[in-house]
């Protein structure tokens, strides 16, 4: 019997809001990495102290997208690979299996990660670990302004990981888990992606402006949460600290979405463990099974769109040389592949010209 037919009692779930220290002004990599345990063990205590206030049912804790470095700025490709991108088996991961031990608890964060198959690059990587420690699913991002994704790397990805390693779904007592990572939110293909792969709670690991007006990554968690009948829960950070932009302007609304586009819980500003709420996997279970207009996962007639997704608009492949090995580029790469983008939209017609 999978866990996922199996019944799930009602559990806790927490969007940490932590603010998020840099990394970027570390001198050097030793520094930089002495900053991120630290980072860790921060995160630790204020997770322990969370669930002694919460309560011993609190099982499920998302951080917010940059809780262990904050992002690139200036640095080249491989520069930050060597100063703040962490190994899949590295002491990081090890040290936040702690955390999940100690706490009892299954954590997701998100990471600047580096893979063996593609040297002086990196993924930024949404990542589950379970109460025992385990890393038990990574994502990494797919769609990116700055950085490399597996789309960038496309035949040589699916040729190691396939398609289930691009959109990972776990099956835990928790229910069924899968992540979404910061402004993905705003892809409402991924989180469909994820959730005809089973998905029933979305962890949402984001650094992200925050408004007291609706935002529209704001309104996307509400929409992707009702449009594929799942819970999300949304982290974002709670201020980022040691870097030029001012501190609070990545710093709220961190929050619990329910099935029904109901959020539940939400925090103000600061770091904050207020955005707990209740997770009721048997309820969301019960409305995907119920027959009615609001059941719009069962709903969706995915041929239609099939001719429509068929094209490209930003392509693939665009970081695989001409013997489709991967290569490093400058970060001004990215940048001219979306205005090739862009010129191919207008050509064809579907972007107006002035």
């Amino acid at each position: 019997m999978n866990e996922a037919s199996k019944s799930v009692a009602p559990y806790q779930a927490l969007a940490l809001q932590s603010a998020c220290h840099a990394v970027n002004r570390c001198a050097g990599t030793a520094q930089a990495r002495e900053r991120m345990m630290d980072n860790i063990a921060r995160v630790h205590r204020q997770v322990q102290a969370s669930k002694a206030f919460i309560g011993p049912d609190l099982k499920l804790v998302v951080a917010p997208e940059y809780f262990l470095t904050s992002y690139p700025l200036g640095d080249s490709l491989p520069g930050w690979a060597a100063k703040a991108a962490i190994a899949p088996d590295g002491p990081e991961y090890a040290r936040l299996g702690d955390l999940c031990r100690d706490a009892g608890i299954y954590f997701s964060g998100n990471a600047y990660e580096t893979d063996p198959h593609f040297p002086g690059l990196y993924f930024q990587t949404s990542f589950i670990i379970d109460d025992a420690g385990r890393v038990i699913l990574r994502y990494r991002r797919l769609v990116s302004m700055y950085g490399p994704t597996p789309h960038d790397l496309w035949e040589r990805y699916l040729e190691i990981y396939g398609l289930d390693g691009v959109f990972p779904v776990v099956d835990t007592p928790l229910g069924r888990l899968a992540c979404v990572a910061s402004e993905e939110i705003l892809y409402p293909e991924i989180a469909r992606s994820l959730a005809l792969r089973g998905a029933e709670v979305l962890l949402h690991s984001s650094s992200e402006v925050a408004s007291p007006r609706l935002t529209p990554k704001d309104v996307a968690k509400r929409a992707r949460a009702y449009e594929n009948c799942v819970w999300l829960v949304s982290a974002n950070s709670g201020g980022i600290r040691d870097v030029d932009i001012p501190e609070n302007s990545a710093d709220g609304m961190s929050k619990v979405v329910d099935y029904l586009g109901e959020v539940r819980a939400e925090a103000a500003g600061g770091e904050s463990m207020a955005a707990n709420a209740t997770i009721d996997i048997a309820a969301l279970r019960r409305q995907r099974r119920k027959p009615g207009m609001g059941n719009v996962l069962s709903r969706q007639r995915l041929e239609l769109f099939a001719a429509t997704y068929a094209g490209s608009v930003y392509p693939a492949n665009t970081m695989l040389d001409e013997q489709r090995q991967p290569f490093v580029p400058e970060r001004a790469h990215f940048g001219a592949r979306q205005r090739e983008a862009i010129d191919m939209l207008t050509a064809r017609g579907v972007l107006a010209r002035d």
